[in-house]
Protein backbone atom coordinates (compact mmCIF):
# COMPACT_ATOMS: atom_id res chain seq x y z
CA UNK A 1 0.00 0.00 0.00
CA UNK A 2 1.23 3.60 -0.63
CA UNK A 3 2.43 5.20 2.83
CA UNK A 4 1.95 8.88 2.96
CA UNK A 5 5.84 10.59 3.79
CA UNK A 6 7.83 13.34 3.93
CA UNK A 7 10.98 13.65 1.87
CA UNK A 8 14.18 16.09 2.28
CA UNK A 9 17.52 17.05 1.02
CA UNK A 10 19.63 14.70 -0.65
CA UNK A 11 22.52 12.35 -0.16
CA UNK A 12 22.86 9.48 2.12
CA UNK A 13 18.93 8.23 2.53
CA UNK A 14 17.60 8.19 5.98
CA UNK A 15 14.26 6.63 6.70
CA UNK A 16 12.58 7.58 10.34
CA UNK A 17 9.83 5.19 11.57
CA UNK A 18 7.57 7.18 14.09
CA UNK A 19 6.39 5.59 17.12
CA UNK A 20 2.78 4.51 18.76
CA UNK A 21 0.54 6.13 18.85
CA UNK A 22 2.32 9.27 16.62
CA UNK A 23 3.38 10.61 13.03
CA UNK A 24 5.74 11.39 11.00
CA UNK A 25 5.97 15.06 12.13
CA UNK A 26 7.09 14.08 15.12
CA UNK A 27 10.65 13.98 13.30
CA UNK A 28 10.77 17.53 12.57
CA UNK A 29 13.95 18.61 14.08
CA UNK A 30 15.55 15.65 13.19
CA UNK A 31 14.59 16.67 9.17
CA UNK A 32 15.90 19.94 9.42
CA UNK A 33 19.27 19.03 11.01
CA UNK A 34 19.95 16.14 8.71
CA UNK A 35 19.22 16.81 5.84
CA UNK A 36 21.40 20.16 5.80
CA UNK A 37 24.67 17.52 6.35
CA UNK A 38 24.05 15.50 3.37
CA UNK A 39 21.39 13.41 3.93
CA UNK A 40 18.23 12.45 2.01
CA UNK A 41 15.45 12.17 4.88
CA UNK A 42 12.19 10.48 4.25
CA UNK A 43 9.40 10.12 7.31
CA UNK A 44 6.63 7.66 6.34
CA UNK A 45 3.51 7.30 8.29
CA UNK A 46 2.81 3.74 9.25
CA UNK A 47 -0.90 2.21 7.67
CA UNK A 48 -3.55 3.93 10.12
CA UNK A 49 -1.53 7.36 11.70
CA UNK A 50 -1.02 10.29 10.19
CA UNK A 51 -2.09 10.45 6.68
CA UNK A 52 -1.86 7.03 5.48
CA UNK A 53 -4.90 5.18 5.59
CA UNK A 54 -5.34 2.19 7.68
CA UNK A 55 -4.45 -1.22 6.10
CA UNK A 56 -7.25 -3.81 6.02
CA UNK A 57 -7.39 -7.03 7.69
CA UNK A 58 -5.07 -8.12 10.79
CA UNK A 59 -1.81 -6.09 10.63
CA UNK A 60 1.74 -7.34 11.88
CA UNK A 61 4.73 -5.91 12.32
CA UNK A 62 5.70 -7.52 8.75
CA UNK A 63 3.14 -5.65 7.09
CA UNK A 64 4.57 -2.36 8.54
CA UNK A 65 8.27 -3.74 7.56
CA UNK A 66 6.92 -4.70 3.99
CA UNK A 67 5.15 -0.91 3.43
CA UNK A 68 8.45 0.84 4.34
CA UNK A 69 10.19 -1.19 2.19
CA UNK A 70 7.43 -1.06 -0.57
CA UNK A 71 8.43 2.79 0.24
CA UNK A 72 12.17 2.16 -0.56
CA UNK A 73 11.23 0.52 -3.63
CA UNK A 74 9.07 2.98 -5.04
CA UNK A 75 11.75 5.70 -4.26
CA UNK A 76 14.82 3.79 -6.25
CA UNK A 77 16.44 3.14 -3.17
CA UNK A 78 18.57 0.35 -2.48
CA UNK A 79 20.16 0.67 1.05
CA UNK A 80 19.07 3.22 3.86
CA UNK A 81 20.20 3.99 7.22
CA UNK A 82 16.74 3.65 8.99
CA UNK A 83 15.56 4.89 12.49
CA UNK A 84 12.73 3.76 14.15
CA UNK A 85 11.66 4.79 17.42
CA UNK A 86 9.77 2.85 20.17
CA UNK A 87 6.66 0.78 18.03
CA UNK A 88 8.94 2.36 14.82
CA UNK A 89 11.44 0.16 16.55
CA UNK A 90 9.54 -2.99 16.91
CA UNK A 91 9.52 -2.39 12.99
CA UNK A 92 12.95 -1.67 12.47
CA UNK A 93 14.28 -5.29 13.99
CA UNK A 94 11.83 -6.66 11.68
CA UNK A 95 13.74 -5.43 8.75
CA UNK A 96 17.33 -5.80 10.06
CA UNK A 97 15.99 -9.63 10.36
CA UNK A 98 14.13 -9.81 7.34
CA UNK A 99 15.94 -7.00 4.97
CA UNK A 100 19.85 -6.65 6.38
CA UNK A 101 20.93 -6.30 2.96
CA UNK A 102 18.46 -3.48 2.53
CA UNK A 103 19.98 -1.08 5.84
CA UNK A 104 23.22 0.61 5.89
CA UNK A 105 22.73 1.21 9.35
CA UNK A 106 20.03 0.77 11.89
CA UNK A 107 19.26 3.80 14.57
CA UNK A 108 17.12 1.75 17.70
CA UNK A 109 15.25 4.70 19.73
CA UNK A 110 14.05 4.45 22.87
CA UNK A 111 12.81 0.76 22.22
CA UNK A 112 12.98 -2.57 23.16
CA UNK A 113 14.12 -6.12 21.71
CA UNK A 114 11.76 -7.93 24.32
CA UNK A 115 8.32 -8.90 23.96
CA UNK A 116 5.31 -8.23 25.76
CA UNK A 117 5.12 -9.79 28.79
CA UNK A 118 1.50 -11.87 29.42
CA UNK A 119 0.05 -8.79 31.47
CA UNK A 120 1.48 -6.53 28.53
CA UNK A 121 -0.32 -8.71 25.88
CA UNK A 122 -3.87 -8.59 27.86
CA UNK A 123 -3.18 -4.62 28.28
CA UNK A 124 -2.72 -4.10 24.62
CA UNK A 125 -6.17 -6.13 23.46
CA UNK A 126 -8.18 -4.23 26.46
CA UNK A 127 -6.60 -1.07 25.05
CA UNK A 128 -7.78 -2.20 21.28
CA UNK A 129 -11.13 -3.30 22.24
CA UNK A 130 -12.16 0.12 24.00
CA UNK A 131 -10.84 2.15 20.77
CA UNK A 132 -12.93 -0.34 18.65
CA UNK A 133 -16.02 0.29 20.95
CA UNK A 134 -15.64 3.95 20.51
CA UNK A 135 -13.27 5.29 23.02
CA UNK A 136 -10.73 7.53 21.33
CA UNK A 137 -9.46 9.44 24.06
CA UNK A 138 -8.53 5.90 25.78
CA UNK A 139 -4.95 5.54 24.46
CA UNK A 140 -4.33 9.23 23.98
CA UNK A 141 -4.86 9.55 27.70
CA UNK A 142 -3.10 6.72 28.93
CA UNK A 143 0.12 7.40 26.67
CA UNK A 144 0.55 11.06 27.89
CA UNK A 145 1.37 10.67 30.65
CA UNK A 146 4.43 7.98 29.69
CA UNK A 147 5.69 10.05 27.02
CA UNK A 148 7.37 13.12 28.91
CA UNK A 149 10.23 13.63 31.17
CA UNK A 150 8.86 15.60 34.20
CA UNK A 151 10.55 18.83 33.18
CA UNK A 152 9.28 18.58 30.03
CA UNK A 153 5.95 18.22 31.24
CA UNK A 154 6.68 22.14 32.82
CA UNK A 155 8.83 23.67 30.65
CA UNK A 156 7.24 22.74 27.27
CA UNK A 157 3.22 22.70 27.62
CA UNK A 158 3.61 23.81 23.80
CA UNK A 159 5.52 20.12 23.10
CA UNK A 160 3.13 18.73 25.07
CA UNK A 161 -0.17 19.76 23.85
CA UNK A 162 1.58 19.48 20.22
CA UNK A 163 2.01 15.68 20.52
CA UNK A 164 -1.58 15.04 22.00
CA UNK A 165 -2.78 16.70 19.03
CA UNK A 166 -0.93 13.88 16.89
CA UNK A 167 -2.32 10.80 19.28
CA UNK A 168 -6.05 12.30 18.80
CA UNK A 169 -5.42 12.00 14.95
CA UNK A 170 -4.79 8.81 14.77
CA UNK A 171 -7.69 6.69 12.73
CA UNK A 172 -8.96 4.38 15.45
CA UNK A 173 -8.67 1.66 12.92
CA UNK A 174 -4.94 2.49 12.97
CA UNK A 175 -4.42 2.45 16.62
CA UNK A 176 -6.41 -0.96 17.44
CA UNK A 177 -4.25 -2.46 14.44
CA UNK A 178 -1.21 -1.12 15.85
CA UNK A 179 -1.96 -2.39 19.67
CA UNK A 180 -2.56 -5.85 18.26
CA UNK A 181 0.39 -5.49 15.61
CA UNK A 182 2.49 -4.90 18.89
CA UNK A 183 1.12 -7.26 21.09
CA UNK A 184 2.01 -10.10 18.63
CA UNK A 185 5.56 -9.22 17.90
CA UNK A 186 8.16 -11.27 18.03
CA UNK A 187 10.74 -11.34 21.26
CA UNK A 188 14.15 -10.57 19.60
CA UNK A 189 16.40 -10.66 22.44
CA UNK A 190 17.84 -14.30 21.29
CA UNK A 191 17.99 -13.46 18.02
CA UNK A 192 19.71 -10.07 18.20
CA UNK A 193 23.75 -11.52 18.29
CA UNK A 194 22.57 -12.43 14.40
CA UNK A 195 21.19 -8.60 13.08
CA UNK A 196 24.56 -7.45 12.46
CA UNK A 197 23.91 -4.48 10.57
CA UNK A 198 25.64 -1.55 12.61
CA UNK A 199 23.44 0.17 15.32
CA UNK A 200 23.14 3.08 17.22
CA UNK A 201 21.06 2.80 20.16
CA UNK A 202 19.51 5.90 22.00
CA UNK A 203 17.75 5.63 25.06
CA UNK A 204 16.28 8.04 27.31
CA UNK A 205 17.30 8.11 31.28
CA UNK A 206 13.77 9.28 32.07
CA UNK A 207 11.93 7.11 29.83
CA UNK A 208 8.47 6.11 31.31
CA UNK A 209 7.45 3.85 28.60
CA UNK A 210 10.32 2.12 27.51
CA UNK A 211 13.16 2.74 30.97
CA UNK A 212 16.81 2.68 29.72
CA UNK A 213 17.34 -0.84 31.22
CA UNK A 214 15.89 -1.91 27.84
CA UNK A 215 18.24 0.56 25.49
CA UNK A 216 21.16 -1.31 27.00
CA UNK A 217 20.09 -4.53 26.96
CA UNK A 218 19.63 -4.01 23.08
CA UNK A 219 22.98 -2.67 22.62
CA UNK A 220 24.25 -5.30 24.66
CA UNK A 221 22.71 -8.15 22.28
CA UNK A 222 23.75 -6.70 18.96
CA UNK A 223 27.27 -7.56 17.20
CA UNK A 224 28.02 -4.37 16.14
CA UNK A 225 26.14 -1.34 18.61
CA UNK A 226 26.73 2.15 20.09
CA UNK A 227 24.55 3.11 23.17
CA UNK A 228 23.93 6.59 23.76
CA UNK A 229 21.58 7.33 27.19
CA UNK A 230 20.41 11.12 27.09
CA UNK A 231 20.33 12.15 30.75
CA UNK A 232 17.27 14.27 30.77
CA UNK A 233 14.91 13.40 28.71
CA UNK A 234 11.67 11.10 28.59
CA UNK A 235 10.06 8.58 25.53
CA UNK A 236 10.03 11.93 23.17
CA UNK A 237 13.54 12.31 23.32
CA UNK A 238 13.94 13.10 19.69
CA UNK A 239 11.74 16.06 20.69
CA UNK A 240 12.95 16.96 24.20
CA UNK A 241 16.31 17.03 23.69
CA UNK A 242 16.74 17.71 20.04
CA UNK A 243 20.37 19.28 19.90
CA UNK A 244 21.91 16.61 21.89
CA UNK A 245 20.04 13.75 19.90
CA UNK A 246 20.88 15.22 16.34
CA UNK A 247 24.18 15.38 17.55
CA UNK A 248 24.59 11.83 18.73
CA UNK A 249 23.06 10.32 15.18
CA UNK A 250 25.32 12.49 12.94
CA UNK A 251 28.32 11.87 15.08
CA UNK A 252 27.39 7.80 14.51
CA UNK A 253 26.93 8.64 10.97
CA UNK A 254 30.30 10.37 10.51
CA UNK A 255 32.10 7.96 12.94
CA UNK A 256 31.00 4.79 10.44
CA UNK A 257 31.55 6.69 7.38
CA UNK A 258 28.46 7.00 5.67
CA UNK A 259 28.35 10.89 5.67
Amino acid sequence: MSLRYDESGTGLPVVLIHGFPLCRRMWRPQVQALSKTGCRVICPDLPGFGQSPPKPGVVSMDAYADAVMDLLDRLGIDRAVVGGMSMGGYVLLNMAERYPQRLAAALYIVTRAAADDPAGKVRRVELADQVRGGNRSVVPDVFEKLLFAPATLKKQPELVKEVRAWMDAASPEGVAAGLLAMRSRRDYLELLPELAVPALVIGAAQDLAVPASHAEALAAGLPDAELHILPNAGHMANLEQADSFNQIVLAFLQRRKLL
